[in-house]
């Protein structure tokens, strides 16, 4: 199978999207079904993003070193401040950090992914993103994109993304935008988009955006979690304000799915980039996609099977 075929998982009755489970209502795997994503209130709680606020603060300090992190930072403050809150702008794949990654262990959260995933739950890809102040440049500005188009594995449908606000995050910090329904289109072609020096390494976006389709911006306060579909188009603004926007999220998948071959496909461009990356990272003389997503996944419930 190749990216352009997206794999359909045959379910019974009226839901494709969820599993049966007395998890969810009705109301909310219609919901989904739908829209292809789901917010669910105060889910993660105060303390636990106290605690996640603060082990980022020391890996931005350089106190804890996180193997096989990506510290991204933004380079033009780096003269300024070192290394530090102000400049570290995602702390990626944070798997081998276990105070971050017991986000991805919340019962909570699981609790919900399993409605997507079924039991066998492996994290594929971690994130703590924190979106610095940014009113003229636009350089955290993420533009829409599809976030199957940077993962080699289906089916689609047994991946699901958690995403938890770590303080209120609207309109004036960047808050997440979505555009409801996407995530039944197919995967479409990405690319950096055309803005001038405004880029981010590996923020691709869809090279043809639907300017008309409806948009909602997901106001949503410290401890809201939103799941969502790896086909959903969504992206998020900029930052206008002086503070930080944080974020914990992680890709979930079923240990079930499997890896594709992405040659010929639309994702052959991003592979070509990450392959290229690892080469000059850990002097790695032959890697493959599948062995950078080996690598970073890690089993968080049940057996692992195929990823």
């Amino acid at each position: 199978p190749t990216s352009a075929q997206v794999s359909v998982v045959p379910q019974p009755g009226r839901f494709r999207y969820t599993l049966d489970n007395n998890v969810l209502t009705a109301e909310q795997r219609q919901f989904y079904e739908d829209n292809g994503y789901l917010l669910i209130k105060k889910l993660v709680s105060d303390e636990d993003i106290e605690r996640f606020r603060k082990e980022f603060v020391r890996i931005c300090k350089k106190e804890v070193k996180v193997p096989g992190a990506m510290i991204m930072k933004n380079e033009a403050k780096r003269s300024q401040y070192g290394q530090s809150e102000e400049v570290v702008n995602k702390v990626q794949d944070f798997q081998e950090d276990e105070e971050l990654f017991r986000y991805c262990t919340l019962p909570e959260v699981l609790r919900y992914v399993e409605c997507f995933t079924g039991p066998n739950i492996m994290a594929m890809h971690t994130m703590l993103i924190n979106k610095l102040p940014d009113s003229d440049k636009q350089t955290f500005l993420h533009p829409m994109h599809q976030d199957l188009h940077y993962f080699p594995f289906r089916p689609a449908d047994l991946i699901v993304c958690s995403w938890t606000a770590m303080e209120r995050a609207d309109q004036d910090n960047g808050c997440l935008v979505v555009q409801p329904g996407t995530h039944k289109e197919p995967l479409k072609p990405h690319d950096y988009p055309q803005w001038e020096g405004k880029t981010n390494k590996l923020f691709h976006g869809l090279i043809d955006q639907d300017e008309k389709s409806p948009k909602v911006h997901l106001v949503m306060e410290k401890g809201d979690t939103v799941f969502f579909h790896p086909l959903l188009i969504h992206g998020s603004g900029i930052n206008k304000t002086s503070g930080f926007r944080k974020s914990i999220s992680c890709h979930f998948a079923s240990s079930e799915c499997y890896y594709i071959d992405v040659k010929n496909t639309t994702q052959e461009h991003l592979e070509k980039e990450l392959v290229e990356m690892a080469y000059k990272r850990y002097n790695a003389t032959s890697v493959e996609l599948k062995d950078i997503w080996n690598f970073r996944a890690r089993l968080v419930q049940g057996e692992r099977i195929n990823l």
